[in-house]
């Protein structure tokens, strides 16, 4: 599944990918509508909206559109279920939560190739969350290149390319705010997506959910079992955002984390010197990298700037899988090629969904800081303490000009039952360690942690650690946690 959003997803996020495939989906637009006590009524499960979700079973289900006025203006959440293989034995539901914020997680039930162990366990239920996909969604009117520029500023040289970007965002703030749904921005958010989560458990007619979230998906995951303590059965989140979820420091430290992994993927390079000609240490590949990085800033190659360089390296450094298919698009980079898949023209209608909902949630969750000279600032202490990717993480964006959220984002803490597991990877380069370890002291003795000596985004069903994966699994299927949080060593690929 998470390569399924690498390649959906040109990149950008603590959620796992690129934006070109997922820019393809252009979902009807519900409108909202008056609330008719739709949250007793049964739901009614039909044919899902794309083919892609054939195999599942689709309802709406009407939400307050702000739940602190559950009688008032309703938007459509659109889930999928997946029944359980063996109802007999059957335990629950199980939500699953890929990450984001802004991918829809509908057809998520048929991709993820759960065991089936824990197929046969749950009824499996996706959803596109508000804003989102097939549930009412939301437009800031954007481009196709609006949409990039969205989730993607350019890489800055300095404090002049701040202020230049400053100047853009501010425009791109503004298409969002004044779009023909900005009226729903104040409602696109983690803590109202979390209320949703509830609003389904109750309309499944179930006293408890399980959960599974990746990348974001941690954050949303750890706001319900904040809110609703006890309607959490068994939580795993996998790839934790810090407790503050994805603010100006958890962009800024997707800095550290592709200093953290790159050595993996230097190591990967040097080993094959003959094959992609990059270095023949890790430290040549390395320079590699600077050089590349440089003279693409100056000098495009096949629609490669300097700043989609980076990108995409950040992109493709999330699974092992991606390191043989990065090395050769930096050959072809370095020799003046076309690099692989560059012929593709990402054609078909474009929705901007994905940007807006983005935005929507980052934005919308938290305080961004206003003062140009504060991104100037960090960018140039990003640049010195990450000098490959810290500069762009650290660039302002449009939540500098956003509206201030309309409440106090959810504190997360430990009160509430021990029902909560984490798996972390140690060199994570979109999730850090050291913010999944800041979620887990938040957590206390709510939770456990394992922790996976492998590189890449997103421990389960995803790397090749059969212990990191043992742990997701039985935790599902038993109820059994570790005592005390572990580790699992690392594993040779098969």
């Amino acid at each position: 599944m998470r390569r399924t959003w690498l390649a959906a997803l040109a990149v950008l996020t603590g959620g796992a990918a690129t934006v070109a495939g997922l820019s393809q989906l252009a979902p009807a637009d519900t409108p909202s509508r008056p609330r008719a006590d739709a949250a007793s009524r049964p739901l009614r499960w039909g044919a899902c909206p794309s083919p892609a979700e054939a195999a599942l079973r689709c309802a709406k289900l009407a939400v307050p559109l702000d739940h602190r006025h559950s009688d008032g203006r309703t938007i459509q959440v659109e889930i999928s279920r997946l029944a359980a293989t063996k109802p007999g034995t059957k335990r629950g539901v199980l939500l699953l939560n890929p990450g984001g914020p802004g991918l829809p997680g509908l057809s998520v039930p048929a991709l993820m190739k759960l065991p089936q162990k824990v197929r046969d366990r749950y009824d499996v239920i996706g959803f596109d969350p508000r804003g989102v996909g097939h549930s009412t969604p939301l437009t800031c009117g954007f481009n196709r290149a609006q949409g990039e520029m969205a989730a993607n500023p350019p890489h800055p040289g300095g404090a002049t390319d701040v202020a230049k970007q400053a100047a853009t965002a501010k425009r791109l703030a503004a298409r969002c705010t004044t779009s023909r749904t900005a009226d729903l921005l104040p409602y696109i958010t983690t803590e109202n997506t979390a209320r949703d989560m509830d609003r389904i458990r109750a309309a499944l007619g179930v006293p408890r959910i399980s959960y599974y979230g990746e990348s974001y998906g941690t954050y949303l995951g750890a706001v319900y079992t904040t809110l609703f303590p006890r309607r959490g059965d068994r939580i795993v989140l996998d790839s934790s955002l810090p407790p503050e979820g994805y603010d100006v420091e958890a962009l800024r430290g997707q800095g550290a984390g592709f200093e953290t992994r790159f050595p993996d993927f230097a190591t990967f390079a040097a080993g094959a010197a003959r094959r992609y000609h990059l270095g023949s240490t890790p430290a040549a590949v390395r320079t590699t990298y600077a050089q590349l990085a440089a003279r693409l800033d100056n000098k495009p190659v096949q629609g490669y700037d300097g700043t989609t360089f980076r990108v995409v390296t950040a992109a493709m450094l999330r699974a092992d899988s991606d390191l043989p298919g990065l090395a050769a698009i930096w050959h072809a980079l370095d020799t003046n090629q076309p690099p692989p898949g560059s012929d593709d023209p990402g054609g078909g209608a474009y929705s901007d969904n994905f940007p807006a909902a983005y935005l929507g949630v980052i934005c919308g969750d938290s305080r961004w800081p206003t003062a140009l000279t504060t991104y100037q600032h960090n960018v140039a202490v990003d640049r010195v303490r990450y000098p490959m990717y810290g500069a762009f993480a650290a660039n302002i964006r449009p939540c500098a000009f956003w509206p201030s959220p309309a409440k106090p984002k959810v504190r997360i803490t430990d009160r509430g039952p021990s029902d909560v597991l984490m798996v972390q990877n140690l060199r994570d380069p979109a999730t850090p360690l050291s913010g999944a370890l800041r979620t887990r002291r938040a957590l206390g003795e709510r939770a456990r942690m394992v922790t996976v000596d492998q590189g890449g985004h997103v421990v389960y069903l995803s790397g090749t650690n059969t212990c990191g994966n043992k742990a997701v699994t039985d935790y599902l299927v038993t109820g059994e946690r570790p005592a005390h949080d572990t580790s699992c060593p690392a594993e040779r690929a098969p």
